[in-house]
């Protein structure tokens, strides 16, 4: 066994709980959010709720986190405990207040009414209620008013810190004697029951915590196996471990594991296997073979839960620690999977899975679903008949399934988690999609697809099966070049960068009899005809091919009336498109009545018709619609991405984003046909912003990530538009008010 590192932790429990020390974590990580999406064996389905925080996770404790019921574990059981023996006394409403809500001033007075006689507000309440007279109810407030006395340091200590803390000590050596005074004189079983563990609480608080183990000792044989005498020998536990005597304390936190499951979670956290010979000792202390099974149980937990499952198999077979075990086996199994499917191939697929399974694992699994002698035959058998499909073994699978289909509960969890298996193990069956091979999943597809998210099973892992069906599927659809369907089960990231696969998918998508597959492909794609329309029609568009623009546009449905939120043909001297939207705008364009007006402008400029005006206009436009304008929304989409940074845009759609050669092309026309330098300034500074992009795509855009440059303290350059601008239109306003908005500009013409 290796050495485990712990972090010392203290959780200290109130009169409803324990102090224990040191935590050992069972995984580190973020939480089961993810976990739970790369699993298709569901560990809920067979198990009791009580190992539930046991099952494997990626945080301390699975679904929870933490333990946080450390001051409410046994509300409910204390509640219905003295409900049971104040019957026709005190009601259970009454019951709760005492035991759980803010109660200890109303204790007070009613334990002072008891001692002097002497009545108050307070008694004059409950006199109306309760008969302070009868002697349930007096030994019942009695009881309060010493167990209160403990709250002091019980609840106060019950904080936890990986640094130490100051634990605070009971010294009331009189309210101690008391305690423990009442526990000898009380003859009520049920009474002395609960002062026998306030007694040892007490005791464990006090200076003198050797007393709390002393008095156990003297009277463990004279209380009844219960609940409280499990809570005591947890505080006995957390000396033992405080007393750096891991063997034992781990051989008692194995007990109280076993036999009470409210304190299963906290027995886990507790046990702390250092070194193998501590853990051999644990083992030699145990007295049978329950108190080994015990101990094997929570070991398991923390080591090989292979060995665990066989040692513990070996001493009982119906055990049902066996059953938390074998599905953290399965769910460990799983994990070591490599689900990225990086090279589309189902068969390399398959064998890497086969190859990645733990062999003497499933041997062991399958050994003891043969054997039929286990509490629960049904879930070895679920359990093995998957960790085959894993192995490639399929129909073997299929009998595991069989076998176990017939004995099951037929509960919705468990009648889902056997269908989702056996529909991993059908489609794994498949090595080439053909008419018989596609009806063995269809339906299957069809339920996991679109009917089991509308279920809501709480607990139920199907997301993972559907993602790795889906990567599945496109793996052999890609094996039979099928580019279509391969993309519609799993969209690839370069797929509409090759014109031919367009025309393909847009002729899929716009055909009629499609066959039962086809059908859920295309359900499941989340792109349609409108929007590849609409990326067409913007690829035309950077091309510079507005009549195929318009053409692709129109036929991109309610898509094409968007509406941009800036004036598209607006050219500003700073770059701000926020600002630009949230200008009052006198007209404002949809996307095709945008694509319209560029065709307009460029048969008037094709006709030498105001060409100054509209190769501006152009030139606007063409700009907004980069990265650095104010139609950003003219590009994003399904397909080319959205994304307030070029990074955020793959290679080929961040250059073309960041590109503004078009824009400066049509400047550098208005420039030609300009009448005065008003005219000329303006253009030869609207070049330089183009220059300035040109920069910024060389310097920055051109690497993969903004952390990767260098910073040279170079953030502009004497660009050709500046210096035109400087040399030639000084004396115009437009390069005054260059100079006032423009803070590169001044900075140039200061230097």
């Amino acid at each position: 066994m290796k050495k485990i590192s712990s972090s010392k932790l203290l959780l200290v429990f109130s009169t409803i709980g324990l102090l224990i020390y040191s935590a050992i974590y069972a995984c580190g990580g973020d939480g089961d959010w993810g976990w739970t999406f790369d699993s298709n064996f569901t560990p809920e389905t067979f198990v009791d709720k009580s190992y539930e925080p046991l099952f494997l996770s990626t945080d301390i404790f699975y679904g929870i986190s933490f333990d946080r019921e450390h001051t409410i574990r046994f509300n409910d059981e204390m509640i219905a405990d003295w409900s049971t023996h104040l019957k026709g006394s005190i009601n259970e409403q009454d019951v709760k207040f005492f035991l759980i809500d803010s109660s200890a001033v109303d204790v007070a007075s009613l334990y002072s009414f008891l001692s002097t006689k002497k009545s108050n507000p307070t008694v004059a309440k409950w006199s109306k209620k309760i008969n302070l007279k009868e002697k349930k109810v007096i030994d019942f407030i009695t009881f309060l008013k010493n167990a209160q006395a403990l709250e002091t340091v019980s609840v106060n200590n019950n904080d936890w810190s990986y640094e130490p803390q100051k634990t605070i000590v009971f010294t009331d050596t009189k309210v101690l004697k008391t305690i423990e005074s009442k526990y000898n004189e009380t003859a009520d079983p049920f009474l002395k029951n609960r002062y026998w563990l306030l007694t040892i609480k007490a005791n464990f608080y006090s200076n003198n915590k050797e007393n709390a183990d002393s008095f156990f000792r003297k009277t463990e044989n004279s209380v009844p196996k219960n609940t409280l005498y499990y809570r005591a020998l947890s505080y006995l536990a957390g000396l033992e471990y405080k007393k750096g005597n891991y063997a034992k304390s781990n051989y008692q936190y194995a007990q109280v594991f076993d036999k009470c499951p409210k304190l299963r979670i906290v027995a886990a956290y507790s046990f702390h296997p250092q070194e193998q010979l501590d853990w051999n000792q644990s083992l030699t202390m145990a007295k049978n073979n329950d108190e080994k099974i015990a101990l094997w149980a929570v070991q398991g937990y923390y080591n090989d839960e292979v060995q665990a499952i066989q040692n513990i198999y070996a001493l009982n077979p119906k055990s049902e620690h066996l059953e938390y075990l074998l599905t953290r086996l399965i769910n460990i199994q799983e994990n070591k999977i490599d689900k990225s499917f990086k090279e589309q191939n189902a068969l390399k697929n398959k064998q890497g899975i086969k190859d990645s399974i733990n062999q003497d694992a499933i041997k062991v699994v399958m050994a003891i679903a043969k054997s039929k002698n286990t509490s629960k035959p049904y879930l070895w058998n679920v359990a093995a008949g998957y960790l085959e499909t894993l192995n490639g073994n399929f129909a073997q699978a299929d009998k595991n399934f069989d076998t176990a289909e017939s004995k099951m509960p037929k509960t919705a969890l468990a009648i889902n988690q056997l269908r989702l298996l056996r529909f991993i193990n059908n489609l794994s069956k498949i090595d080439k999609i053909t008419p018989s091979a596609e009806k063995t999943v269809l339906s299957d597809l069809n339920w996991l697809y679109f009917e089991l998210p509308k279920e809501n099973l709480e607990n139920f892992r199907y997301e993972n099966a559907t993602n790795w069906s889906k990567k599945y599927l496109a793996a052999l659809f890609k094996t039979q070049k099928n580019n279509v369907m391969s993309e519609l089960f799993l969209k690839g990231s370069d797929f509409y960068d090759n014109e031919k696969d367009i025309v393909n998918m847009k002729a899929f998508l716009s055909k009629k009899n499609k066959t039962a597959l086809e059908n859920i492909a295309e359900k499941i794609y989340d792109l349609d005809l409108d929007k590849i329309n609409k990326y067409q029609a913007v690829q035309a568009t950077f091309a510079n091919k507005i009549p195929a623009a318009i053409s692709f546009m129109e036929q991109s449905g309610d898509l094409q009336y968007l509406v941009l939120y800036g004036n598209p043909f607006n050219g500003k001297i700073k770059d701000c498109h926020d600002c630009e939207h949230a200008e009052r705008q006198k007209t404002k364009y949809t996307l095709i009545e945008f694509l319209s007006t560029m065709k307009l402008m460029q048969d008037k400029v094709a006709s030498q018709e105001d060409v100054f005006d509209n190769a501006l206009l152009l030139g606007n436009a063409f700009y907004n619609i980069s990265h650095f304008g104010n139609a950003r929304v003219f590009y994003e989409g399904s397909i080319i991405g959205y994304g307030s940074s070029p990074y955020e845009f793959k290679d080929t759609f961040k250059n073309k984003i960041t590109d503004c050669s078009v824009a400066k092309s049509y400047y550098q026309k208005a420039l030609q046909a300009a009448t005065n330098d008003e005219q000329r300034a303006k253009c030869s500074y609207l070049i330089s912003k183009c220059e300035r992009n040109e920069f910024y795509n060389k310097k920055y855009y051109i690497s993969n990530n903004w952390w990767n440059i260098e910073d040279d303290g170079i953030y502009f350059l004497a660009w050709n538009g500046f210096k035109n601008l400087k040399n030639d239109y000084s004396n115009t306003k437009y390069y005054k008010d260059v100079i006032a908005e423009c803070g590169y500009f001044n900075t140039y013409v200061s230097q």
